[in-house]
């Protein structure tokens, strides 16, 4: 992929074939319209797999992150290296467009996540959207004047979580897990495959486990029903803020685990204080990028400090990098 490259894109009866690590590409390029679909539909499965972000920018080409590094999209399902004068670039109003089909044609159905600047696409795909702020009352309520949109594909590996639910079954794990990485090293692929494993009795027994989805990308929940497989005794609490849904989860659903993503504020911590007191088992996602980075962070401390969270699993920088299992008591020694 150093220079030009060009393939043959499959045709829409073999789009039924494409193998499964492809298919969540095509899934979340099914929900843009026009020509953006039209350009990104003509990407070959070969490619298409290796993607994990989709940015499309006002008159600015179409720009791939991969596992390879960054590309730019040709008008043919080519992609290049840098970018070049004759690449297709979208206009104002076919990014405009996107918004709109990315909310399902609904913004006032989907206000509460474009305030938060995203939306949750069928299958767990995540839309960043960036333009101006509108402002209500002194408070922040929607975006317009649309500058581009960037779309993360949401993909399941079975068998990422392999190494932590052995461990927990050999009793070398015996609390809680916090999962600390850089954006984009795997934190929700890695949640997500631990909780179908635990739930779905991969590990040798079935455990209860409730899933706090504030942002709809663990369980990627579709009119209540989820599209990712979290384990036949997963129990998901769809768009509930994580503070109250763990509150519920460990009042009403005894489970065994509680999963959230992207754990933060103090309300969370205390919820997940409360947690512990309960005897409920914690995995849960932060964002950092090493050790002293998680550490620094506000509240990070505190939140060590409920006894909800034995070990660390400290992710590397690039997706797929091995990752690093660290007690927290050895560590706050």
């Amino acid at each position: 992929m150093n220079g030009t490259t060009t393939w043959v894109s499959p045709s829409e009866s073999e789009t039924l074939h494409i193998s499964e690590d492809a298919r969540p590409f095509f899934q979340a390029v099914s929900a843009l319209p026009g020509q953006a679909k039209s350009l990104l539909s003509r990407v070959p499965a070969d490619i298409g797999k290796t993607v994990l972000e989709i940015r499309l920018r006002s008159g600015k080409p179409i720009h791939f992150h991969m596992m390879q590094g960054h590309y730019f999209l040709g008008e043919f399902g080519d992609i290049y290296p840098r970018e070049v004068p004759r690449l297709p670039r979208l206009t104002q109003t076919q990014l405009e467009s996107c918004f709109y089909a990315l909310c399902d044609y609904s913004i006032h159905t989907h206000q509460q996540d474009v305030r938060q600047g995203f939306v949750t696409l069928r299958g767990g795909h995540r839309a960043g959207i960036c333009g101006s702020c509108v402002w209500e009352n002194g408070e922040p309520v929607g975006i317009r004047d649309i500058s581009s949109i960037c779309i993360r594909i949401a993909r399941q590996r079975k068998g990422a979580a392999d190494r932590l639910a052995s461990r927990l079954l050999t009793g070398e794990i015996t609390g809680g897990l916090l999962l600390a990485g850089a954006p984009g090293t795997g934190k929700t692929t890695l949640l997500r495959d631990l909780a179908r494993q635990l739930a779905g009795g991969c590990t040798g027994t079935y455990y209860r486990v409730a899933v706090v989805d504030e942002r709809g990308e663990l369980g990627a929940a579709v009119d209540g029903t989820p599209q990712n497989d979290l384990g036949v005794c997963c129990d998901i609490l769809d768009g509930f803020p994580k503070a109250e849904g763990i509150e519920i989860a460990v009042r009403t659903l005894s489970p065994d685990f509680v999963f959230c993503d992207e754990l933060g504020g103090y309300e969370e911590i205390e919820a997940v204080r409360q947690s512990v007191c309960r005897g409920v088992r914690m995995a849960a996602a932060i964002h950092a990028s090493n050790l002293d980075e998680l550490t620094a962070r506000e509240g990070v401390k505190e939140l060590l400090q409920t006894g909800a969270f034995s070990h660390i699993v400290l992710l590397g920088r690039c997706l797929g990098d091995a990752f690093e299992i660290i007690s927290v008591k050895e560590r706050m020694e």
